[in-house]
């Protein structure tokens, strides 16, 4: 069996709007009323797959969740007159930052020899809360195969869990065994934080992971109170390699110590606030980048066009790049209309590692399904949604239209 990595892109919906539902989320609230536009949000993101399939050679996709959600309005009484959050929750297309769909850990990370993963409750905030029966649905039939994978339920609503968002791997080669980093936050700052450590601690016991091989580690509150909702924010991992910024970590030094107790051959490239704040870390969303070693064996950094435009970001990493360190490459891809909400390169993936003979191959990417997607992504995704739109009947048809047509093209019709 031959281990790679896997990474499954949501798919925007064409539900894609501005409600600035998630409370920490600056860019997602700065951008609350304005008008979103659906197909080009979905189109920037097939094309940042089409980029990483052609990179790697294997590339993965989730499908967008039944919207609006009518289960949920029925439950919220919703009657047209309440609060605007409540009125849009129903309309969320926030699944499409699959970061938060689970946590995955590989199979030779645990105890049965199994890939692991646990659909995130999400509970912190009502319009994601939703997400995870119709997630663990399209978990469940992606990686179907019992003799190589197990799924999990989430994990109690006590406990708020928000997926790989702030799980992080290290390791010498995808598949070999890893140390699996848990990042939670403390309650009681300005914004919530939203990974708790118990759910962390619960995952890893139920994944059958070695205590030794498992850092617990918890987020810079500063970091938080500035918009890193998740650590995916402040930091990202591949290999033997942790991307972090100065003030991502609560205790710095000692994060680093714990980590490199369990996985002494890490390399932290570390940026420090002098030469990129931690305000302008956040706006750019330089770290919510995709961190992939390339067949050759080289590292290369996936960030937002964003990064490229800002000075003292692009300044940064031209340094680094010009550097005989462990990423060689920096590579900005247009995804502003998921940055606008909030998500970056990131946020819209969550990392198998795998053998993909294993997936069910619906749900992996070929050249054909690309054009499959951007066909009807073209023909069938709204063009722009104004709030004022959220629950008229003519957008109500057409975005449960354009996402059965999907489905139907993809052969996945069970999913409705």
């Amino acid at each position: 069996m031959t281990l790679t990595e896997i990474n499954f892109d949501g798919i925007v919906g064409p539900s894609h709007n501005y409600a600035g539902l998630s409370l920490g989320n600056i860019a997602s609230a700065s951008h609350k009323g304005d008008p979103s536009y659906p197909r080009d949000a979905a189109l920037q993101g097939v094309a940042k797959m089409r980029g990483n399939l052609e990179r790697l050679g294997v590339q993965g996709f989730l499908l967008p969740l039944p919207r609006p959600n009518h289960a949920l309005a029925e439950r919220l009484a919703y009657d047209g007159t309440e609060a605007p959050a409540l009125r849009a929750a129903p309309w969320s297309a926030s699944s499409m930052w699959t970061a938060n769909a689970a946590t995955v850990s590989p199979a030779p990370d645990t105890k049965d020899g199994k890939c692991h993963l646990t659909v995130a409750n999400l509970v912190t905030m009502l319009h994601r809360a939703q997400e995870w029966p119709d997630t663990l649905r399209q978990l469940e039939l992606a990686f179907s195969d019992a003799a190589h994978f197990a799924v999990h339920g989430p994990v109690p609503v006590t406990f708020g869990d928000e997926g790989a968002a702030n799980h992080m791997r290290l390791c010498e080669g995808h598949g070999s065994e890893g140390v699996e980093v848990f990042v939670y936050g403390r309650p009681g700052g300005r914004f919530p934080a939203r990974q708790h450590e118990q759910a962390s601690r619960l995952i890893a016991r139920a994944h059958g992971l070695d205590p030794d091989k498992c850092v617990f580690i918890e987020q810079n509150p500063a970091a938080i109170e500035a918009g890193a909702f998740h650590n995916d924010v402040v930091s990202v991992a591949n290999e033997r390699v942790l991307f972090t910024h100065e003030e991502a970590f609560a205790d710095r030094e000692g994060a680093y110590d714990a980590i490199r107790a369990a996985f002494p051959a890490l390399e932290v490239v570390e940026v420090p606030s002098s030469a990129v704040s931690l305000g302008e870390a956040i706006r750019t969303y330089l770290f919510n980048a995709q961190l992939l070693t390339l067949p050759s064996g080289e590292m290369v950094l996936i960030v937002p066009t964003e990064c490229r435009e800002s000075e003292s970001v692009w300044g940064w990493c031209e340094q680094m790049m010009a550097s005989n360190g462990p990423i060689r490459e920096v590579i900005p891809v247009d995804v502003r209309q998921s940055m606008a909400n909030g998500g970056g390169p990131a946020c819209l993936r969550l990392r198998v590692v795998c053998d993909p003979a294993t997936v069910d191959p619906r749900f992996l990417l070929d050249e054909a399904k690309a054009d499959t997607l951007e066909s009807f992504i073209g023909d069938t995704w709204p063009e722009q949604i104004d709030p004022g739109d959220l629950w008229s009947e003519t957008l109500t048809k057409s975005v449960v239209a354009a996402r059965e047509a999907l489905l139907g093209a993809l052969d996945l019709r069970d999913l409705i």
